[in-house]
Formats: structure tokens, C-alpha cells, sequence
């Protein structure tokens, strides 16, 4: 949605983070701005895109600003399936474009507040790990199994989102849940273990410490870089720690780097600045104490929320 429809009056993907109220005082805009948060992440979930997710909370509300709201009962309930819907249709086209993405693909990163991170499930199905799970749901499947297992919607509400009957939901929900559960990472990690590992990860690249690198990488950690065609990544995931290891220490020995942490998605990360400038996001996922996973994000464009934190709820 370009800003040609973005009039004083509509809660853009900006404004609309102020407090219902500040931008009028009709109830359409009170409930929309209420609830913002709730249906940034919802779409979010879906996508794995930040920006497409603004693009779907523009559309929510130019929909929302149409509806009577005398005849709503519910105005959660009825702007989340505003949001599934058109984050549904956005899917589908998503779909089409990332075939023809190159290298690999990865969610858009968010910088994220402490307090996404105290609510551990929400944390959870946010990580890169979870999220490129997302990625092999069909469409409806994920959009069923992000409003259940994350959000708790009740089946007869995700009926209405997704156009279903309660019972076809069911089964999906069953369908989608053994899909998940078999590639979703093993357990969940807690925010301190994350957090050393990429500490130790940190030191050793920036000291240029091979072995310090192989000892908290596991055997077979994957790494995955999108540069989106954009910036220079691998094209293709690298398995094994020695040669992830000796990919990185190559790469950083010809720049001048410097690793901070942050929090992304509700978990420990690292941003990677070359001369001041943000280059590259890197998070992790930890099994054990090792990394068994490393996801660097280059692609500049999927840096448009790295510069303020985003508010995510449930």
C-alpha cells in the first residue's frame, strides 16, 4: 500500500503506534490503534516479513474504517480476521515472489523490547528457527496453526478467519501441528544459554580464535545468509563447524567489524556494523550449549526495523 492512502486520519504503520485517542476520538481509530500490536504480530507470524506486515495493517484499517461498528460484536475478534485474511491473500502472493529469491531466504529481523522475551512462548514461535518452520506450512495451514498455538483463538474463530468450517479447522489444526512438530527445533532454550554461546561465538571473531569458534559450534551447525541479491552472502546453506568456521574468520579477517549484541525476535542476537554502518543481523539457535544454528540477514532491505524497537503482543 503506497502513501498515496495514507490520509491524517488513518493510523498508518507509524502513527498508529501512539495511544488510541491522540489521533481522534472515534471509536473505529480508538479500536484499531487498541489492538495494533496484536495484529502487527499476528500478520508478522504469517509472513515473516515486517514490511509486508505493515502493508497488511494499512489494508486492515482501510477495511476497519468501513465497517459499522454498531453491528460488531466482537472488534478484537473482527479485525484479527480483517488481518488473517489479508495476510492470507498477501501469502499467497509471497509465495510466488520467493521463488524466484535469490540464495536463501530469511524472515525480516526485528528489534524487539525486553519484554517480548518474558513471554516465552510468543518468543518461541518468533525465532528464525520457528519462523522458516512457518515457511513449509501451506498457506491456511499456517494461518490456522499461528491464531491456535500461538495466539489461542477458539476454533470457531479461526473458522471465520480462514472461511472454514470448525471441524475442517480441526483437522488442520491436527494436520499442521505433526508438521511442526516434526522440523520445529527440540526444545526451548533459555535466553541466558543463547546468550553465552553467542558471547563465546562473538569473542572468537572478533580475536580471530579458530578454536575458540569450533568449540561452540556444533559438528553439523548450519549457516544460513541472505543478501537477497542485494549484498554479497552464501548462496547456498554450509554445514559442518570447520568450514563455517573458517567461512567466517576469512570473511572478517579482510573487514573491519565490530559484533554487538541485541535482542531480535525476542532472543539474543548480534548486529554486525562494518565501518559504523549496520551490515548484518546474526542470530542463533542453541542446543546443548553449542549453536547448532546461525542465521546472518544482509539483504538492506530487511533492515527497515532494526533501528527501533517493535512492540509485539498476544
Amino acid at each position: 500500500m503506497t502513501s498515496d492512502h495514507n490520509t491524517p486520519s488513518q493510523p498508518t504503520a507509524h502513527t498508529a503506534t501512539h495511544p488510541p485517542g491522540e489521533h481522534g476520538t472515534d471509536p473505529a481509530t480508538a479500536a484499531f490503534l487498541a489492538h495494533r500490536s496484536l495484529l502487527f504480530t499476528v500478520a508478522y507470524e504469517m509472513l515473516g516479513s515486517a514490511t509486508d506486515a505493515e502493508d497488511v495493517l494499512q489494508e486492515t484499517w482501510l477495511r476497519w474504517s468501513g465497517v459499522a461498528l454498531d453491528e460488531v460484536r466482537d472488534r478484537r475478534a473482527y479485525l484479527v480476521r480483517i488481518t488473517t485474511r489479508q495476510s492470507l491473500t498477501r501469502l499467497r502472493t509471497l509465495g510466488r515472489r520467493r521463488e524466484s529469491y535469490v540464495g536463501s531466504w530469511l524472515p525480516e529481523p526485528l528489534l524487539t523490547a525486553p519484554d517480548v522475551a518474558e513471554d516465552v512462548e510468543l518468543a518461541d514461535s518468533l525465532s528464525m528457527a520457528m519462523l522458516l518452520v512457518l515457511e513449509t506450512l501451506a498457506p491456511t495451514e499456517r494461518a490456522v496453526f499461528v491464531l491456535r498455538e500461538v495466539f489461542d483463538l477458539g476454533y470457531g474463530e479461526i473458522a471465520d478467519a480462514v472461511d472454514k468450517s470448525p471441524a475442517a479447522v480441526r483437522q488442520i489444526t491436527h494436520r499442521a501441528r505433526a508438521h511442526v512438530a516434526a522440523r520445529r527445533p527440540r526444545e526451548t532454550v533459555s535466553e541466558a544459554s543463547t546468550r553465552d554461546a553467542l558471547e563465546a561465538f562473538r569473542r572468537a571473531t572478533e580475536t580471530g580464535d579458530l578454536q575458540g569458534l569450533l568449540d561452540i559450534l556444533a559438528p553439523d551447525v548450519v549457516l544460513l545468509g541472505d543478501g537477497g541479491g542485494v549484498k554479497k552472502a552464501i548462496p547456498r546453506p554450509i554445514v559442518g563447524a570447520d568450514k563455517v568456521a573458517r567461512l567466517l574468520l576469512g570473511g572478517l579477517s579482510k573487514v573491519t567489524a565490530s559484533l554487538r549484541p541485541a535482542q531480535v525476535n525476542g532472543h539474543p542476537a548480534l548486529i554486525v556494523r562494518l565501518d559504523g554502518a549496520l551490515d548484518t543481523v546474526v542470530t542463533a539457535h542453541v542446543d546443548n550449549g553449542l549453536i547448532t544454528g546461525l542465521y546472518a540477514v544482509r539483504n538492506p532491505e530487511k533492515m527497515t526495523h532494526m533501528d527501533r524497537e517493535t512492540a509485539l503482543r498476544r
